[in-house]
């Protein structure tokens, strides 16, 4: 019965539409206001697993806030040496008069002039050397030796000045145990490269070094102070400034990646939508057709809202590429339903009987295929996951209930008869070539066997969007200013500060050795300008009062190469006495000294915890991976960390660390993957109810798959985690192209107007993701080259294996495509037809 033959049953319908449209606006509205409580966050805490070890806990904090991230390493090049310094001098002057920066450190005498004072004001609360045996008579009398022995060297000048107030090298000791090897030429005054060709600056910003946008403003200052210094120079553009450190890699990377998604997704947009209005010929109908992405995007976003309350910033931008897909659920709508151009109510309704079931098999598949990174112990990945899902069956559910109301009964397409016509013979001959397809992917398979050993990337620098030059230049300046990679930490929990302080003491004292017999080129720890209290006051009781530190001193000039008067000594007898009557040095009696700098990074508290580090350096001989990177044997390091006996130390390799969690994500995203293949294949077997028609959808999947993989195993491209994702939307969109394939019986060919909607959707796709391939980020380069090739594939092999066709002309089928009419008639014909087809299910 035509329902419009009965106004209550067209009224019901029209109910109902409305309805539809009504839930679909609400549904909108609500995810605008998830949308606008959403925090977006860049904290790489969200790709921290769940339940994480202590190394992978201590990998995470250094990466956002720890001992490099708010360093800038800042060189100025070019011109003479004198000009340079004045640069670097202005440059530091300026700084820190911003709050943005914490410390500026160049080597000028102002930051000279106060750590002088702080040491010598404190040297015998910070001097490794004070023990009640220093301060005996024998004591006194080999120290007092060894500072008169001085007297003769290069440093006689300055330790003539310190004798009378410090005969027992208390500066001396503290100089010797800076790491001498970390410390920056001089030239000019001011800190410059070992080669004397650039001054160089170390800045520490007050903002963590995961605050991009913080980073990104003091970036903007350096500049603006560079280019206010050196504009008063008659030839300032023989001066360059350059910068490297965390901050500045990742401002570089954000803003490289904005340019290339901005550019590429403008092309590609502008593609899409000329593709998209050259065969709608409408704006209206391109405008309906974007509905459903524009509603992916938004109910991806609220979900992912909704369950995290925060949205990762690497989710989003992978998600958004996900729901690329949607753009194919209305071109199938507006192509296969429409005739001769034009749609109207009943072939709208035709097709979602008989096309419908198709496509809501392909993004059940889709969605059994990232359901399964639900179960991802990461929540990075499991944002990931359902981000992908609530996007496309968003997409799905508003092509399906909203589109067809929206329509109007009638929506103009161009004539795609003969583009289908031509596209129904290559579909046609397409089967002829199952034979090179079998060879192409048995060679496929056999490459991926033969490079099986470096197929995939163990390494997380694989995934690095910092360029060659800028790794290099960030290792010369490092080398320059003696700055850590901070590859070596031993890392000491504790609950206070004290106890970090006493723990980070004890593990000093066993690395020590380590460093006497060249297994540890040295370290640094926040102990040897912070001690701990009791330290301190060890040290201080180790003075003898007054008047027997006098009659001992007395003694201990007897017998010396030189002859000195004892009242020469009076100096050091008053700052003795006034040292034992001092306060302990606190945290924030370092301000102002460039000691701040170091404790600041060493000691931190986070949540109510306090950790204190101790950064390592491999020794100068030691083997190297890079050049820039010597390694260091862990064992006699670990050993050391056991026998201080601290509870909770750990040594830590941050490399070793970062690429283990990396392999982590990669051997879990494998076995997700798998498990997600394996649901598919049940999902289909289940849909399909022939196991012959299951492997016909799922064979051009693998195929595509494998090939690609192997294209990049040929060209010498490890495999890494974002390949694995692009694998994963070839499955998802590709699953579309080969159940329109596999779903007609042997004897009956694929309808043009499907094919024509196939293709028209492949470009929309390759479009999409291929252009991704021009960018200069490697993570939007690796889904420009796994997607694009992989759909463009997965559509040519879904038709090379579709079911063999019978022999019937073409010719009269395309005249038989023409002649039919969206007519009541029409409809029953297609659900019959479908019935047939399906088994009976339309």
């Amino acid at each position: 019965m035509n329902p419009r033959a009965h106004p209550l049953i067209a009224r019901g319908l029209a109910t109902v539409r409305h309805r539809a449209v009504a839930v679909w606006l609400l549904c909108l509205v609500g995810c605008a206001a998830a949308i606008g409580r959403a925090q977006f966050s860049a904290d790489l805490s969200a790709f921290l697993p769940r339940s994480p070890s202590a190394t992978q806990r201590v990998l995470v904090d250094q990466l956002r806030d720890g001992l490099a991230s708010r360093l800038i390493l800042v060189a100025i090049d070019g011109g003479y040496e004198t000009t340079r310094a004045t640069l670097s001098r202005r440059v530091a002057q300026t700084l820190r008069a911003d709050p943005a920066f914490a410390a500026v450190h160049n080597g000028s005498g102002e930051n000279d002039a106060r750590d002088e004072s702080f040491m010598f004001a404190h040297r015998y609360a910070l001097s490794p050397a004070v023990a009640p045996q220093r301060f005996t008579e024998q004591g006194l009398h080999d120290a007092l030796g060894e500072s008169l022995d001085l007297l003769t060297s290069s440093a006689g000048l300055v330790a003539k000045d310190l004798l009378p107030r410090d005969p027992t090298g208390e500066v001396a000791a503290l100089v010797g145990q800076l790491d001498s090897a970390a410390q920056p030429a001089s030239r000019a005054g001011v800190w410059a490269s070992r080669d004397g060709r650039r001054a160089v600056l170390v800045a520490q910003t007050a903002a963590a070094g995961s605050d991009t946008d913080a980073q990104a403003r003091a970036i903007d200052a350096v500049r603006q102070a560079f280019d206010a210094a050196a504009r008063s120079l008659p030839n300032a553009s023989a001066y360059q400034v350059s910068m490297t450190g965390p901050g500045v890699f990742a401002v570089a990377a954000r803003d490289a990646i904005r340019r290339d998604v901005e550019r590429l997704s403008t092309l590609s947009l502008l593609f899409i939508v000329a593709l998209l209005f050259t065969l709608y010929r409408s704006p209206r109908t391109l405008a309906l057709g974007l509905l459903p992405v524009l509603s992916g995007v938004a109910g991806g976003i609220a979900a992912v809202s909704l369950a995290f309350g925060t949205v990762h910033g690497l989710t989003l931008g992978f998600g958004t590429t996900l729901i690329g897909e949607a753009v194919d659920y209305p071109i199938y709508l507006f192509v296969q339903s429409s005739q001769g151009g034009r749609q109207g109510g009943d072939t709208m309704r035709a097709w979602l009987a008989a096309y419908w079931p198709t496509i809501r098999l392909g993004v059940l598949t889709s969605v059994c295929g990232f359901a399964s990174m639900l179960f991802s112990g990461f929540p990075g990945l499991v944002q990931l996951g359902l981000y992908s899902i609530a996007g496309l069956v968003s997409a799905a559910l508003v092509t399906r209930f909203v589109l067809p109301q929206l329509c109007g009964g009638a929506v103009a397409i161009r004539d795609v008869s003969r583009v289908g016509a031509a596209l129904a013979r290559a579909a046609q001959a397409a089967p002829r070539l199952r034979w090179p397809l079998a060879v192409l992917v048995l060679a496929a398979v056999a490459t991926l066997a033969l490079h099986r050993a470096g197929l995939w990337s163990h390494e997380l620098s694989a995934l690095s969007p910092v360029p060659a030059a800028s790794q290099a230049l960030d290792a010369r300046l490092r080398a320059d200013v003696g700055a850590p990679d901070v590859r070596y930490l031993v890392v000491v929990p504790a609950a206070s500060e004290q106890a970090a302080l006493e723990g980070a003491e004890k593990v000093g004292g066993q690395l020590r050795p380590l460093v006497e017999r060249g297994l540890l080129g040295g370290f640094e720890s926040p102990a040897r300008y912070l001690p701990s209290d009791a330290t301190q006051r060890a040290r201080l009781a180790s003075l003898p009062g007054a008047d027997v530190l006098a009659a001992r001193l007395r003694e201990a000039i007897r017998n010396q190469p030189v002859d000195v008067r004892p009242d020469a000594f009076a100096p050091f007898l008053a700052d003795a006495e006034a040292a034992r009557h001092a306060p302990l040095i606190t945290r924030a009696d370092l301000e102002g000294t460039s000691m701040s700098l170091a404790v600041d990074a060493l000691l931190t508290r986070r949540d109510g915890q306090w950790t204190a580090m101790l950064a390592l350096r491999a020794p100068q001989g030691a083997q190297a991976v890079r050049a820039d990177s010597p390694s260091l044997d862990a064992a006699p390091v670990r050993d050391a960390v056991a026998r201080a006996n601290v509870p909770g130390a750990l040594f830590v390799d941050m490399k070793a660390e970062a690429n283990a969690l990396y392999v982590n994500y990669v051997h879990e995203d494998i076995r997700l993957s798998l498990a997600g293949f394996a649901a598919i294949a049940v999902l289909l077997l289940a849909a399909l109810r022939s196991p012959s028609r299951a492997a016909r959808a799922l064979a051009p999947l693998v195929a595509a798959v494998l090939v690609v993989a192997a294209g990049f195993a040929l060209a010498g491209v490890p495999l890494t985690i974002l390949h694995l994702v692009g694998m994963l939307l070839i499955v998802a969109v590709g699953s579309n192209y080969a159940l329109f394939f596999c779903r007609r019986e042997a004897g009956e060919p694929v309808a043009p107007r499907t094919l024509v909607s196939l293709f028209v959707a492949n470009l929309a796709t390759v479009a999409g993701f291929g252009l991704l391939a021009l960018s200069h980020v490697p993570l939007l380069e690796t889904f420009g080259l796994t997607v694009g090739p992989g759909a463009m594939l997965a559509l040519v092999f879904a038709a090379i294996l579709s079911p063999p066709r019978a022999r019937r002309s073409e010719a009269a089928h395309v005249r038989a495509e023409r002649k039919r009419r969206p007519q009541p008639a029409h409809a029953r014909a297609e659900r019959a037809h479908m019935s047939h087809t399906h088994g009976g299910r339309a």
